[in-house]
């Protein structure tokens, strides 16, 4: 198939490995595919450095008006409906793939004009996010703008199914939402050296190490890791390893310093993805200790490929992929001292960290959590909503047997 995917995402980031891993995917296929997207998008070159960003754009979103802000957003919409409307005529795509972004109308609008089915992937209720982390000016007209994309989709597909009730909630019929969890691509994960030669790499062979990946915020609370050390619990040979960095990482190095852990607190900073399997491979545990309640953390994905023993909040989103004292230890959230209790578990208890991530590494074969697993669900979501759309129903429905994906 020819497939034309649309997307607005700029940054080098966690988003940047979904888009192109599963463009990637697709292609291995034997899929033709068109990529539309800003011209100062990443540009698909594995060597660019993970979380880059466009300093013009940042700036933009930093200092003008929050409603001069949004409006700029719609109007790109008009600009990337002309260069979708010109690559549907020059390309002939099958079928629409479009990352959804907040007041991006363009692939909705494509749908209707030129009779192409439309594939919607959402990985957050964005209107809702911006509200409560940045604030906006135009909260009602961003929520109508969501829900109109959403519902004008052939088919949506949610990153959870916490999410995928906040798409049914805004009137999207159950038949059209199927949801499909990130994924990772196993042949990068396979090339992970073994922990004992991760850790001398990275000079922590005697250490117990404690790890966390991605863009760091204060949300993600690892202060809470960091607090930790500082207690009589921690073994003395526990450290946190960060692989990774973000704005929350200067408190988090004042708050070490504070509490005299300094020494055993460590960020690698940015790092290329192509040597996150490298890292990720020594850690002992892998934190996430906090999370919203509608994410897929790609996080996740990269702590189960490699079979660490995972300690995450027991959230309806991360039972979708952990079991508590199966395949991870989960603690309540709500619980103070509960993630540190768990902490004291893990790190005194070898048999149990084994065990958490012996399980922990058959998960993604078990529940398909691949790149090329999402493609082929990809690929049988649009041969039916291709099928529906000639046959004149307009609008695809699922069969049952796709919405488990």
């Amino acid at each position: 198939m020819r497939i034309l995917y649309h997307h607005r995402t700029a940054s080098k980031d966690g988003q940047a490995v979904h888009i192109e891993e599963l463009i990637s995917a697709l292609s291995a296929r034997g899929h033709e595919v068109e990529i539309v997207a800003p011209r100062v998008a990443s540009s698909g070159n594995e060597t660019e450095s993970m979380g880059t960003r466009v300093d013009w754009i940042h700036r933009l979103k930093v200092h003008l008006p929050k409603a001069m802000y949004e409006t700029l957003e719609l109007s790109y919409s008009a600009v990337a409906y002309q260069r979708l409307a010109r690559a549907a005529r020059t390309f002939r795509p099958d079928f629409i793939y479009e990352r959804y972004n907040l007041f991006l109308l363009s692939g909705a609008i494509l749908r209707q004009r030129f009779n192409l089915p439309l594939i919607l992937e959402v990985n957050a209720p964005l209107a809702e996010e911006r509200s409560q982390f940045g604030g906006m000016a135009m909260p009602r007209f961003a929520q109508w703008a969501e829900a109109q994309t959403w519902r004008q989709a052939d088919v949506v597909l949610p990153v959870t199914q916490v999410l995928g009730d906040y798409v049914s909630a805004r009137g999207v019929p159950a038949d059209r939402i199927v949801v499909i969890h990130n994924g990772i691509n196993e042949a990068h994960f396979a090339r992970a050296p073994k922990p004992e030669d991760a850790k001398q790499r990275l000079g922590v062979a005697d250490r117990m190490v404690l790890g966390f990946t991605g863009f760091i915020r204060d949300w993600h609370r690892v202060d809470r890791i960091v607090r930790w050390l500082a207690t009589p619990e921690a073994p003395p040979n526990a450290i946190f390893l960060v692989v990774g960095d973000g704005p929350a990482r200067p408190e988090l190095e004042t708050l070490a310093k504070t509490l005299g852990v300094t020494h055993r607190l460590r960020f690698t900073g940015v790092i290329d993805r192509n040597e996150v399997p490298a890292h990720v491979a020594a850690f002992d545990i892998a934190l996430q200790p906090a999370v919203v309640p509608y994410a897929s953390p790609l996080k996740m994905f990269e702590y189960l490929a490699l079979g660490k023993a995972i300690i995450a909040p027991r959230r309806a989103n991360i039972e979708e992929l952990l079991s508590h004292n199966d395949n991870a230890w989960l603690f309540a959230p709500e619980v103070p001292g509960d993630l540190e209790a768990g902490l004291n578990k893990l790190v005194l208890d070898s048999e149990l960290r084994r065990r958490l991530a012996a399980s922990a590494a058959m998960t993604i074969g078990r529940k398909r959590l691949t790149w090329a697993a999402n493609a082929e669900r990809i690929e049988a979501l649009a041969h039916e909503a291709i099928r529906r759309r000639a046959q004149g129903s307009g609008v695809s429905g699922t069969p049952p047997h796709l919405r488990a994906a």
